[in-house]
């Protein structure tokens, strides 16, 4: 069996992060698709199923890479905004956060320790703030 799958996947493209992007995608239309029954809805996620296995077995390498690379240019900001939020979250009844005037880097502090002076670890610029 494995030998079987190998053979199947030499020479192609193989999974990448879009790939599986796409993949997530479609098993969360097919999810929603059982509690809101949309009478076309599975036209679009066997569409977006095809595309991915499309990438999967394609041979054109450049192409496909491109493609995630694309993907990626725009899916790390997200990803990195989403994990900024998970960690203020996590965060929120112990720290602060603020950003440094001088250099923008984000800061955090411990709570509740009144009027404090805050040293940027990037720039060294002092600055007065309330926790």
């Amino acid at each position: 069996m494995r030998q079987w799958l190998q053979r199947l996947l030499y020479g192609r493209y193989g999974v990448d992060q879009l790939s599986m992007f796409l993949l997530g995608v479609y098993i969360f239309l097919t999810v929603l698709n059982l509690f809101l029954r949309f009478p076309y809805m599975i036209y679009i996620y066997i569409i977006v199923l095809v595309a991915c296995y499309f990438r999967i077995f394609s041979k054109n390498f450049s192409k496909r890479r491109a493609e995630n690379e694309l993907f990626l240019k725009y899916y790390r900001p997200v990803k990195r905004w989403l994990k900024d939020k998970k960690e203020r979250l996590r965060d929120f009844r112990t720290h602060r956060y603020f950003t440094c005037p001088n250099c923008k880097q984000r800061l955090r502090v411990p709570k509740g320790r009144g009027e404090i002076t805050i040293t940027c670890a990037k720039c060294r610029h002092r600055f007065d703030r309330r926790t």
